[in-house]
């Protein structure tokens, strides 16, 4: 068994890899159209039990009443169509970039995330899918870090084949002292 040397040379933060320079790969178009469908559906109905509480004729509201219920429409109507629209752009703003010994999430609309896990970290990943992502023949894997209770993030709006591509590439590649 041939031992290395260790080092810990210093480096320059010029001569590091840019993590933002990376290629990243968006969600797959039907996850974005999906959650958007099934965001403006669950509003659509709450607001329109709001308006059918307010309209209807079994027991009339009182002026108060009936005021009282058109400002709650006014103000569930205007934050449904906020959350639809960040919801939309929260998605589309959604990538991640698979590299040799780790993998990168970014999201975010206004603030901007990125988590990098190395595959040396991750403690097991789990394919999870849906009846609506079987359906798109879509799936998610959470990533699971070594010493913590929670995942540390989820990537949806993969297709199947490419989720299991994924998880087998991480779960091949988690041990560095094997490959390299």
């Amino acid at each position: 068994m041939e031992q290395s040397t260790f080092s810990n040379d210093p480096l320059s933060i010029d001569s590091l890899p840019a993590y933002q320079s990376q290629e990243s790969t968006p969600l797959e178009p039907a996850y974005i159209k999906a959650n958007n469908i099934l965001r403006i559906v669950s509003f659509s109905v709450i607001v329109l039990i709001i308006a059918i509480i307010k309209w209807q004729r079994f027991s009339p509201l009182s002026e108060n009443a009936s005021q009282v219920f058109s400002i709650i429409l006014a103000v569930v109507g205007v934050i449904s169509i906020f959350a639809i629209v960040m919801g939309y752009l929260y998605d589309k703003n959604k990538s991640y970039t698979l590299r040799e010994h780790d993998i990168s999430l970014y999201s975010g609309v206004i603030f901007k995330k990125v988590t990098i896990q190395p595959f040396l970290r991750i403690q097991h990943i789990e394919l999870k899918r849906g009846p609506i992502d079987r359906k798109l023949d879509l799936a998610s894997i959470q990533v699971f870090s070594a010493g913590g209770a929670l995942h540390t993030f989820e990537l949806p709006g993969l297709t199947h084949s490419d989720a299991l591509s994924m998880r087998q590439y991480i779960l091949d590649h988690k041990d560095v002292t094997v490959h390299g």
